[in-house]
């Protein structure tokens, strides 16, 4: 796993801790990357009327007391990766050369979308603040500004095989997250939530592989 820089946060060990268990499975890494900018975990598409009108609390010991490392890092590495993969679904359901690729970024994008209306609430439950921890960060499965940037300029299959890989890659390394959470999280929330996470991604994981040009776009 590459050395990661992370933020002086007040949830830097918990960040640390879950990828500590992802160290042991092999699941996740994280880098320095100068082409992402920093990020809040509300700045993606317009959200619920509670997500748009909640504060975000303060970091205290005591509202997060409940909440294990793994928790907390969990559920600060998921938000982000959601925001960012409906970012890339949102350019595909507009501009991908493939209907059916349309169509079921279109699908993966409600659920992205879904998934934050329960993560953004988690958060604000484990009294943490809505901050980006991984902003500046080159994290497996991440889609980056430096991959949203190449997609913008694709067009016709070139655009579809991007979007394919990256989505492919996101739906991977979120699912081996989120089983980690399954078998070492604290909190029985942030557990079934990464239950529902995990099958939602092997539905969609065995869609996208029969989706037209899969095959030869992913190897």
């Amino acid at each position: 796993m590459n050395r990661m820089n992370l933020p002086k946060l007040p949830h830097r060990a918990a960040v640390l801790g879950l990828l500590g268990v992802l160290a042991l499975t092999g699941a996740a890494g994280c880098s320095s990357a100068a082409d992402s900018t920093p990020r809040t975990t509300a700045d993606s598409a317009p959200r619920t009327a509670e997500a748009r009108t909640s504060a975000p609390p303060s970091a205290t010991g005591s509202a997060s007391a409940s909440a294990s490392a793994t928790d907390v890092g969990w559920v600060q590495l998921m938000t982000p990766m959601n925001q960012q993969a409906v970012k890339l679904l949102t350019l595909a359901a507009e501009r991908a050369d493939e209907p059916r690729l349309r169509a079921f970024a279109v699908r993966l994008r409600a659920g992205q979308e879904a998934e934050l209306d329960r993560l953004r609430p988690l958060l604000t439950r484990m009294g943490l603040p809505l901050t980006d921890v991984h902003a500046g960060h080159d994290m497996p499965g991440m889609v980056t500004e430096r991959d949203l940037t190449a997609a913008r300029a694709a067009e016709g299959p070139a655009f579809d095989r991007l979007v394919l890989a990256g989505i492919r890659d996101h739906l991977r390394q979120s699912a081996q997250v989120s089983r980690s959470e399954i078998t070492a999280g604290g909190r029985a929330d942030a557990r079934e939530l990464a239950r529902a996470l995990v099958a939602a991604r092997e539905t969609f994981l065995a869609e996208l592989a029969r989706l037209p040009g899969a095959e030869r776009a992913l190897g």
